[in-house]
């Protein structure tokens, strides 16, 4: 009896626990966790996923696009292939729970725009492909959450630009692929082009960035070109800079008046320039502000660093403060040994003085003293 009741027990247990078994559309591998979704014609993530799994292949499927916390069931997971699919919209919040992930594959989707916040949580994230897209530009603030990233693929997207500071905070990079996007190289190319000078002589691996715009540059090798052929960039940097704010001012006012309308990301007024945009590398800019910029904006200062700054300025302005504490207690002391010094010197001057008057006296009391004797 007592063991039928322990069966009972299992058997209603097993009944009611949440099973993670492989979805049926899918191929599990339970000793490498692998799960094979390829070219199911999904529309979505599967369910029921085994929390296990390190290894998620959905390419050549038919999902659009990716919710919040969309894979919340396998926070261990290390490669995710999404390559091959018609994403055109991700949430922010979309890789939430990834802190493990290190090889990533969007390639061969339709994503237009990436939100700054959608690698935050990935700090492990060493293979990032985002060709064959239509990405019209890169959050600046992304390459904060991509400091361990070696290889970055952007070949065939929309890119006219790119921004220095983003590929400048991406120290471990190897391997960039660049080919197949309208580079627009005029003046707000240098910061480009003077970083990818820097990045090949450290070593590093990038294919090509062949001019489309202006017409006399096309087809030639961002690399390649002369920097005398930007010598118009300092004449006319003050002309783009107040272009810009005459653009931006523009820009806010017809925002106001079209609050709530949906643009098109390559429509003008998404495309802020670099110099006074909001953190957008790829962005077309206007047709009718000047090709040139001035010079590239620096990076914000590092939150470290200030902190590191101030605590060494304190520590400084302590140890100087000790010294002149140090230096004013010795004067005191030296002062009030000094005075003691005067006041005993001047006392036995006088007590000499006293003394000899004595014996000045005595000697002349003593003849007087015979005489009379």
């Amino acid at each position: 009896m007592a063991i039928e009741v322990v069966l009972v027990c299992a058997v209603l247990s097993l009944l009611l626990s949440p099973s993670h078994t492989c979805p049926k559309e899918c191929a599990c591998d339970s000793n490498t966790k692998v799960v094979d979704c390829r070219g199911r014609g999904l529309y979505d993530i599967p369910r029921r996923l085994h929390p296990d799994t390190q290894e998620l292949y959905l390419q050549g499927n038919r999902i659009r696009g990716l919710v919040s916390m969309a894979f919340r069931e396998i926070p261990l997971v290390r490669i995710l292939d999404l390559s091959n699919n018609s994403i055109t919209s991700m949430s922010p919040s979309a890789l939430l729970g990834l802190r493990t992930l290190q090889h990533l594959s969007l390639a061969n989707n339709s994503l237009r725009e990436l939100d700054k916040r959608l690698f935050g949580p990935i700090r492990s994230l060493s293979h990032l492909d985002l060709s064959h897209n239509s990405l019209w530009g890169l959050p600046g603030a992304m390459g904060d959450s991509l400091r361990n990233l070696s290889y970055l693929g952007l070949a065939h997207n929309r890119l006219t630009r790119l921004d220095r500071s983003l590929l400048e905070a991406l120290g471990r990079l190897d391997s960039l692929t660049l080919r197949g996007n309208p580079w627009r190289c005029d003046c707000q190319l240098i910061g480009l082009k003077l970083w990818l000078e820097t990045y090949l002589f450290k070593g590093g691996e990038v294919d090509e960035v062949l001019c489309s715009q202006p017409e006399e540059m096309r087809d030639r090798d961002l690399q390649k070109v002369p920097y005398q052929l930007f010598h118009t960039c300092m004449t006319t940097s003050y002309n783009y800079l107040f272009a810009n704010i005459h653009h931006l001012e523009t820009e806010r006012l017809l925002r106001g008046h079209a609050h709530g309308n949906h643009a098109h990301p390559s429509s003008p007024a998404h495309h802020v320039p670099m110099a006074m945009g909001e953190g957008y590398g790829g962005g077309g800019g206007g047709g009718s502000l000047p090709e040139c910029e001035p010079k590239q904006r620096p990076r914000p200062v590092n939150l470290r660093h200030a902190i590191a700054t101030v605590i060494i300025t304190g520590v400084v302005c302590g140890i100087v403060c000790l010294m002149m504490l140090a230096a004013a207690v010795y004067g005191c002391a030296y002062a009030a040994i000094m005075a003691k010094y005067q006041r005993e010197l001047k006392k036995n001057e006088e007590m000499a003085a006293a003394q000899a008057a004595d014996h000045a006296t005595a000697d002349a009391k003593e003849p007087l003293e015979n005489a009379i004797a």
